[in-house]
This record gives structure tokens, sequence and C-alpha cells, in this order.
């Protein structure tokens, strides 16, 4: 009796430490594929902390480092149809449409041009700086 005893008592042990491996194996599959970062929805208390964190990188950067940061992977290369840097021909037609229509289509996102050009660490005049310094360039 004493050895069945013993038996059952080492078997929950065995069973107990199991149930703590698994448990532990799920807790790091959990860990592994958590989300990165979190959505943060305008009116959530998330939202209201954004912009303060945008604004103390330090001041607006200039039209030539938004464009060396965020621009220049198309507007360099004249991917998915950018009109590139310095190129007068096709900057041309564009600038003649004026200078409100360039900062809508950059603010808003034009044809195969995303939003603000995926920089949505930029201010709207940050935005509109990089399109002058690109117009300027291109003249």
């Amino acid at each position: 009796m004493k050895v069945v005893l013993n038996f059952v008592a080492a078997l929950a042990v065995v069973a107990g430490a199991a149930v703590a491996v698994a448990q532990s194996a799920d807790e790091q599959i959990a860990e592994r594929i958590a989300p990165v970062g979190e959505t943060c929805m305008k009116g959530d208390e998330c939202a209201a902390a954004a912009p303060a964190a945008a604004a103390s990188s330090g001041g607006a950067r200039s039209g030539s480092d938004v464009y060396s940061g965020h621009c220049a992977a198309c507007h360099g290369t004249g991917a998915a149809g950018a009109p590139k840097f310095g190129d007068a021909g096709a900057w041309g037609p564009r600038i003649d449409k004026g200078m409100d229509t360039l900062y809508t289509h950059a603010l808003n996102g034009f044809n195969a041009m995303p939003a603000k050009g995926l920089c949505m660490t930029c201010s709207d005049d940050e935005v509109k700086a990089a399109v002058d310094h690109m117009v300027e360039g291109s003249k």
C-alpha cells in the first residue's frame, strides 16, 4: 500500500510539473506572437499623448531634411511614376497647376503617392517645405 501511495504522489508531482511546463510554453508563445505596437484611435487617451511626443523632437525639420528622409525614396529614383528631383520637364506641368495643388497632393496623396509620402511624423508645414525644396530644385 505504501508503494502505491508513493507512486501516486510521484505521479501527481510529475503531472503538476507537466502542467507548469505547458503553461510556461503557452505564455512564451503568447509573448512571441504578441503585436509589436498598439493602434491608437482619435479620441482614445493614447491619442492625446502622440502629438506631444512628436513635438518634442527638437523643432521643425527643413524641406531638405524631409526630402532626404522620406521623399527621395521615390522622387530621387522616379519610382511609381514620381517626378524626379531636378527634372524640370517632369515638374513643369505640375508646377503650372499651382503650389496649392502640389501641397494638396503631397498632404492627401495623389495617384501612387500616399498621403504625406508616408511621413506620418511630418507636420503639414514640413511636408509643404519638402514640396518647396523639390520645386526649387527642379526649376
